[in-house]
This record gives C-alpha cells, structure tokens and sequence, in this order.
C-alpha cells in the first residue's frame, strides 16, 4: 500500500480524498493555489505545497509544478479527484513516467473514453446500446443535413471532445440545423480545442441513468448500481439519487450486468461511471467518465462501500476481494448539490462564510469544505457543499433531505439551498415522475 499520496485538487473533494487516506494509514500531501492557502484540506494534510497564484491554469492545471510538488514530497502516488486533470491523459502518462501511480485507469482508457465518437464505437464493439446518429465526427454541414434526415429531426448536435453540456446544441428542423451545427463547433473549438461534432438523435423525455463501476488489475469488475441524474439545469447536474425511481429490477440488473461485462472487457482499472440515457424502457449509451464522480456519494449511502478507499486500494494493484454477489443494496439515498451562487440567477456569489452549521442526525452526511470565517474564492466551480441523505424508504429519505435543508445554515453569502427546497416539494420530484428536461421547464414557469 502507499505511504503518502499526494492530492491534486482542491476543495471538499480534496478533503474527501484526505479523509479516506487517513483511514488507510496514508499520509497525504496538499497541493494548493495562493487563494486556497486556509483551505480546510492544507490545513489537515501531513504536508502542503503551494503551486501556483489563483489562476487555475496556473495552478491546479499546472502539470510541471504538480510533478514538482510530488517530487519534493517524495509521494508514491497522485490522486487527480474531480476536474481539473482527472481526465486527462497526458497527465496520466506523465504521472506513471516520472515513478509515481496515478490513482486513476490508465491514460490509455482516458483517452479512449474522452473522445465521444471512439467511446461510442468501444462499446458498440462489446454489445451497449447507443443513441441513433452518426457513426463518427461529422466534418461538413452537408453531412450532417444527411445524418439529420436519415435519423430523423430533432437531432442534438455534440462536442467529439467534450462534456458539461459545452459544445451541445439542438436543431428541431431542418431551418435550425445550419445555426445550431456552426454554435456548437464553435462552442467546442473554444472548450476544449477541438470542434469536431457529432449528432444523435434527440429524444425527448429521457432520463439520465449512470452505472458506478469499478474494475481492478486482475481482470475483475463490478458494478454498484445506478444513479439517476436527470434533474438538470443546462445539462449540469443539480439532484442525484439511488437507485432510480424510473427502473424496475430487473432494468437494472440487465444494465448493471452489461455495463460491467464491457468494462471487463476493455480492461478497465479504477472507478469509472457509465451514462445512458432511459427512455420507453431503453437504454442508450452517452459517455464514460474514467473518474471519480461528484455523486459517488450516494452509491457510497446505498452500498456501505467507501469508493475512494476502492480507488485507492485498485491502484496499489490490490484485488478486488468480493464479487458481484457480495455487494448488497440498501435504503435509498439522495444528494443535492449546493452552490455558492445566487438560486434564482445563478450568478456566482463567492465571499466570506459569516456563520455556519451543518445539518445532522441518522443517515445524513455532508461532504463540504466549508467553515465559519472560510471565503469562497471567485476562481473556481461554485460547487461548496453536497448534502447527503439515506433512508430506509425514497419517502423517510425525502423527509429526511427537508429536514436537513431546513437546519443547513450557510451565511454571509447567496447559496442554491433554497431551489433544493422549492425542487423536492414539487409533487412531480415526490412521485419521482420527472426526466432532464423537467427542473427547466419547472423555472421557466416562474
């Protein structure tokens, strides 16, 4: 096992991952930008290192001065967390090449599952279904105008390269398509470099179902069940729950089954979350996203299984040590992410923290960074805090996340709390009858 791993994020993740190493005995090297120098996680880490000014590009992007920082710390292995590096594969390479263990799959899998249209492809080959579209990149607006008309409108026009809704954009007809194609490579060039697109059939009321994998260096992987993510505002997730009010058993033992048979047979390593979309009692691949995820939380409530301590016990070339029969599935939980934003404009609203407490008691947990006198810097995602809560039952669970909301006391700046509330009193979220669309056509009512 290691002995010391150094963290490569910021914020409460940085802090989860800190946490889990404690519990292994390891010791954790904090990396940090001059804006995160009281940071909750600097100040428990074994040892800190600053790399860089605010600026993320020149700080927690900051390749050089990450391997610096591990060099002189003498670590045995970097844990990216969540953003920033994590899914980058030339950091990965560059990780292993310099003698250190990335806490991840391997650059190879990044880089496969980080291109759209490659992913897309990887997985056909080993029998998971995809949404209706192209076969790869269309380079033309002549191109797409025949994929449109051969898949039949609307049609949702994609980034090959990138995620988070950037780069993504809807033609309902074929008037819209000549617009909506030229956004959306712009979109993508701007993003991430690379204004290759894709398109896919749009479906209309889908729900957002992603399976939590795991695999191993010995050839074994399983899965942890599904999340159901499909309360979204501008594709970005804001509510997450598991399991899934939308699937029956055996849905979600057939997705289950099969999303881990593909991982295994790719030879996947590490954590890892496959996304489809559900709809009509279909499921349809999207992506693969070879890290840690923010709502790995609630599988963690539903499994009792501390998937960073997975993680990291996967890269040290551990085994598995259990199999798919041995994991076990119970109660009901659900996350709400809280922003530091503004809950009706969303306009971010960084500053400092004046009074804080955090909601408690049986099966609530909150994963945050957060303390009286902490000022949330203006550089970085407004994410904050995620507010954790596991019933026996979805309704004791639901009463449980009104409650903590009422006790969550975040002061001295705007944060998304109050939606959180508005969201899970509406009778739709109650009965579980919702789909992506739904939390925006919910706030373009009032």
């Amino acid at each position: 096992m290691f002995e010391k791993v150094l963290i490569a994020n910021r914020g409460e993740i940085a802090l989860r991952i800190h946490r889990a190493c404690r519990e292994m005995g390891i010791q954790t090297v904090a990396v940090h930008s001059t804006a995160d120098a009281d940071a909750m996680h600097v100040r428990l880490a074994d040892e800190s290192v600053c790399i860089g000014p605010a600026s993320a590009r020149e700080s927690y992007l900051n390749i050089p001065a990450i391997l610096s920082a591990a060099s002189i710390t003498n670590v045995d292995a970097i844990h990216p967390g969540i953003g920033f590096l994590s899914e980058n594969a030339q950091f990965a390479e560059m990780v292993e090449e310099h003698g250190f263990t990335f806490i991840g799959p391997t650059p190879e899998h990044i880089r496969i599952m980080g291109d759209k249209v490659t992913a897309k492809k990887t997985v056909m080959e080993q029998g998971l279904p995809v949404v209706p579209g192209s076969d790869g990149p269309v380079s033309t607006l002549e191109e797409a105008e025949k994929v449109a008309h051969e898949t039949g409108y609307p049609v949702l026009i994609k980034a090959a390269a990138g995620g988070g809704g950037k780069g993504m954009k809807v033609a309902r007809n074929p008037d819209q398509l000549k617009e909506a194609y030229q956004l959306a490579r712009g979109e993508a060039r701007a993003a991430f470099g690379n204004d290759e697109v894709y398109l896919e059939k749009y479906l209309g009321r889908p729900r957002h179902i992603e399976i939590q994998l795991l695999g191993d260096t010995h050839g074994a992987c399983v899965h942890f069940g599904e999340r159901d993510c499909s309360v979204q505002r501008r594709h970005q997730k804001v509510i997450e729950e598991a399991p899934s009010p939308a699937l029956n058993a055996e849905q979600r033992e057939y997705i289950g089954a099969l999303a881990a048979k593909t991982a295994a047979a790719i030879g996947y390593r590490g954590v890892g979350t496959m996304e489809f979309l559900f709809e009509d009692g279909q499921f349809y691949f999207i992506e693969m996203n070879t890290r840690l995820q923010v709502e790995h939380t609630i599988t963690e409530m539903i499994t009792g299984i501390d998937l960073v301590r997975e993680q990291i016990r996967v890269a040290a070339g551990a085994p598995l040590g259990y199999g798919q029969s041995d994991i076990r599935f119970e109660g009901h939980a659900i996350e709400c992410r809280v922003n530091a934003e503004n809950p009706e404009t969303f306009i971010p609203s960084p500053g400092k923290i004046d009074g804080y407490h955090a909601p408690g008691g049986l099966g609530v947990r909150v994963d945050s960074a957060l303390y009286d006198g902490y000022r949330v810097p203006s550089h970085y995602d407004s994410l904050i805090a995620k507010l954790v809560v596991h019933g026996t039952t979805r309704n004791e669970c639901l009463m449980r996340l009104r409650r903590s909301i009422e006790e969550y006391v975040i002061g001295g700046i705007q944060t998304t709390l109050p939606l959180h509330d508005r969201i899970i009193a509406q009778q739709a979220f109650i009965d579980g009858n919702y789909d992506i669309h739904w939390l925006e056509q919910l706030m373009a009512k009032s």
